[in-house]
């Protein structure tokens, strides 16, 4: 039992360690704008929205904010939330407390000037000294956090400059402000505009957009931005069509639609928006009531604003891919601001109604009925997105505090109290500080600007919400995940938005119509280059050097050939091992029947060295594969010639047989067997004797390769290499020679007699000869209106059809005489043939 008791005891101290908050949370106050310590730091932060007119403004206090705005309040909570939390860190600033101050910014520069001149107040005063030497100078704080937007920072950074304080911004953007010169002491703890603008056109140029618009908020961040981008967009070819600015002071809906008319006009399919979010809310609203679809870049500023993103019928208008600052969650600020809210619904003092507080004193009198129902405005996704910015600079401040003190874990070199400590000593420290922030490393470069860059996100839309999916990132350079966004287009694929075709490279620029972006693209043909893509023609190629059509320089000629991997060369491997496996089988066939009537009557031995002829033809023909050479070149179309010469003289001898035996008949028996002896080897040796000379002589009158390369006039990049067929006189005589023994052998045998009941040799001869005929005499026109690459494949394949041509009509016959009707193949059967005795012609009935 007491086992039982004790580790239910255990069980509930890890449970309620678990789950219970941090002690420093016991000490948390509940003044949500002001907190004394020993150093303070400021707050600007758009606590309230403006309620109202400032062109009705007559006196300088004419300017009202009464409208709680739950965003700004949230992100002066976080500086409030992220300064307890660091004294509560003892070795960060050990004997040393941090206070705050926290004012409304109103994001309105008229607003923002009484909270900056309080917090330059001299030191535990509510005055501003005018002296001559502002070095020992002790302001009431040390640093600013803010502010929130780009608007205001030219209005108050210059005069915090001139003191040298540190105005670390976690919201405005704006490029200019990266001038130290100008704002010498302004960091921010967001990216500067000039990569956002960097990160969006390299976002056009991924998906091929060359023709966009861009909208603006009429205020420093929409003007900055919208000039950054028109100006980068222009260096990397993207075409602005149209651009325009909404109006921040004045009833922005005329101007809206002016802007979507422009944009609808020029055919545009993506619009860049660069705007805060209110603008950026009213464009939406006239975009969604004119059912406009297309693809919205949008920039921070209300990439993740709920007051865009919940809009009724905000789902209708497109794609939407939004850049955010990269941040990391909080993950105490949401129960701290729960324990905050619960004391303050305890300790809540009823206030009379016509109590009037000072803006200054208490930037949100109605924030004293705070309570826990509250808390839902800090778990926002604006909110938790934007914490990280406002908490890093507070803590950068309190780092750099921890070096200009001379801290350790145990105590301070110096002491606020008692020792002089001034911004501009701060400011030194924060330009070197380095700090680790929920796995983060942090640091400012030399202008003041973060070590890091955004998140890409799209938009999407649910039934009536709109959930925002992360699908890259920026850092320098893009890194997206095209497969992860879904587009609004049926297809599903990415949407086009071009006015013309964009130029590409090699093509000259030829403007048309009114809009500069539009254009015709001519081509820089074949010879001639593009230099610069700021030529308004294009250049001639210089002597030895070609280029292709659209071309930005010439180059060498690069020669290609029929390698042995190719398609075209495996094919005709191919055909080449098929051709040499019906040779070796029909060769094993005559030898296995060596001296057998019908073997004798094919020629004999001769027929062996026929088939020898035949193979070597199509082992001759590996010459063509490859890269040529000047011995290969040598002896490609000799060997491809000659090798034919030799089977065809063959099957000539065969041919002048049979012309003594049916023309002769009275002398044949005498001749006979010296015509298929000594007489054959005359005419095989006196056809091959020619025909050597007939290669020899090509041989020597053709130029080598290298000599054919060097002559060569180069109008071409690539191009096949083939040897050179020179002269075209030797190389039809090689070719028109065999053709000739083909034709002779054809003529000789076409009106022989068939003798009665004996095999028809006579036959065999025709068809074979006939074939090869005609293969070679189409083969002519055919040759000549190919190209070299297609002259080179067209002649292996009409060797080794007309090789296989031979073989079937000649040799085919006689294997399936041998093979299927082996009772056939005596003597009787041969008798015209092998004894010369004349055929009998049929008698007429």
């Amino acid at each position: 039992m007491a086992k039982e008791w004790t580790l239910l005891v255990l069980c509930g101290i890890l449970g309620s360690g678990l789950s219970k908050n941090p002690s420093w949370f016991e000490n948390i106050s509940t003044n949500l704008f002001k907190s004394p310590g020993d150093i303070l730091i400021g707050g600007l932060f758009p606590i309230n929205e403006l309620t109202s007119e400032l062109s009705k403004r007559v006196k300088p206090d004419d300017i009202e904010c009464n409208s709680v705005s739950t965003f700004g309040l949230s992100l002066a909570l976080v500086m409030k939330f992220s300064v307890d939390e660091i004294n509560s860190i003892e070795e960060l600033l050990p004997g040393i407390t941090l206070g705050f101050e926290s004012y409304d910014s109103c994001m309105q520069p008229a607003v923002v000037m009484r909270p900056v001149l309080q917090l330059l107040t001299k030191e535990s005063t509510g005055e501003l000294d005018i002296t001559c030497n502002y070095t020992d100078y002790k302001t009431r704080v040390i640093a600013i956090i803010g502010p929130s937007n780009s608007e205001l920072v030219p209005v108050i950074g210059k005069l915090i400059g001139f003191f040298l304080m540190p105005l670390i911004s976690y919201g405005a953007t704006s490029d200019m402000f990266s001038d130290k010169d100008t704002f010498p002491s302004f960091m921010r703890t967001v990216p500067s505009d000039r990569w956002q603008v960097a990160a969006m056109v390299q976002l056009l140029k991924e998906f091929g957009w060359n023709w966009v618009s861009v909208v603006g908020s009429d205020d420093e961040y929409g003007q900055q931005g919208q000039q950054q981008f028109s100006s980068m967009a222009n260096e990397e070819s993207i075409c602005v069509a149209y651009q325009g600015l909404i109006p921040i002071y004045s009833n922005p809906e005329p101007m809206i639609k002016e802007i979507l008319n422009r944009i609808v006009d020029a055919k545009v399919g993506v619009v860049v928006v660069f705007s805060l979010p209110k603008p950026a809310r009213d464009f939406f609203i006239e975009v969604i009531k004119r059912n406009i679809t297309a693809v919205w870049v949008a920039s921070t500023g209300w990439s993740l604003n709920d007051g865009v993103s919940n809009l009724p019928g905000i789902n209708r208008i497109g794609t939407v891919l939004a850049f955010a600052d990269i941040t990391r969650p909080l993950d105490l600020f949401t129960p701290y601001i729960r324990e905050l809210f619960k004391k303050m619904e305890e300790t809540q003092i009823p206030q009379e109604p016509d109590t009037e507080t000072s803006p200054l004193d208490n930037p949100c009198p109605s924030c004293s009925s705070l309570s826990q129902a509250n808390v839902s405005m800090v778990e926002v996704k604006l909110v938790q997105w934007s914490a990280f910015s406002v908490y890093t600079a507070t803590y950068c401040v309190a780092y750099a505090l921890h070096d200009l003190l001379g801290c350790n874990a145990t105590h301070c070199a110096l002491n606020p109290k008692t020792d002089k400590v001034y911004p501009w000593q701060l400011l030194k420290k924060l330009q070197k500080v380095s700090v680790d922030l929920e796995g983060v490393n942090f640091q400012f470069d030399k202008e003041g600007n973060p070590n890091f860059g955004y998140d890409v996100m799209q938009w999407i839309f649910n039934d009536t919400t709109v959930r925002f999916d992360g699908i890259g990132y920026f850092y320098k350079n893009l890194t997206i995940d095209e497969g992860d966004i879904k587009w609004h287009t049926k297809n599903g694929k990415v949407p086009m938005s071009t006015c013309s075709s964009d130029c590409g490279i090699g093509q000259v620029r030829r403007v048309k119509g009114f809009h500069s972006c539009c254009f015709d693209c001519i081509d820089c043909k074949e010879g001639t280059f593009l230099n610069n893509t700021d030529d308004i023609q294009c250049r001639s190629c210089p002597n030895g050097q070609w280029s292709t059509l659209r071309s930005t320089s010439c180059v060498y000629p690069i020669y290609t050939y029929l390698a042995w991997s190719n398609h075209e060369s495996i094919g005709l491997i191919l055909g080449g091992i098929l051709v040499l496996a019906l040779h070796v089988l029909v060769g094993a066939v005559f030898f296995m029947h060596r001296g057998t009537p019908l073997v004798k009557t094919a020629g004999g031995p001769l027929s062996g060295l026929a088939l020898l002829s035949l193979v070597g033809e199509c082992i001759s023909l590996v010459l063509f594969l490859g890269q040529p050479g000047d011995v290969m070149c040598r002896l490609q179309q000799p060997l491809s010639a000659f090798f034919p010469t030799v089977a065809l003289s063959v099957i000539l001898t065969v041919s002048l047989q049979i012309v003594c035996v049916t023309e002769f008949p009275e002398k044949s028996p005498d001749h006979l067997e010296n015509l298929r002896g000594r007489g054959s080897w005359f005419v095989i040796l006196g056809c091959c004797g020619l025909q050597a000379g007939l290669c020899g002589w090509y041989a020597r009158e053709g130029p080598s390769l290298t000599q054919y390369v060097a002559s060569l006039q180069v109008n071409y990049v690539q191009t096949f290499l083939r040897c050179p067929v020179e002269p075209m006189l030797n190389f039809g005589l090689m070719l028109g020679f065999n053709v000739l023994l083909a034709l002779m052998s054809f003529m000789s045998t076409f009106m022989a007699l068939k003798p009665p009941g004996q095999y028809n040799l006579a036959r065999d001869i025709t068809i074979s000869t006939l074939i090869y005929c005609v293969m070679w005499v189409m083969f002519i026109p055919i040759y000549t209106s190919l190209n070299d690459k297609e002259k080179s494949i067209a002649q292996v394949g009409v060797s080794l059809l007309s090789n296989m041509g031979l073989v079937a009509a000649y040799f085919f016959p006689k294997c399936h005489l041998l093979i299927k009707h082996p009772e056939l193949n005596t003597d009787d059967h041969f008798r015209t043939f092998l004894e010369g005795v004349p055929p009998t012609p049929p008698e007429e009935s």
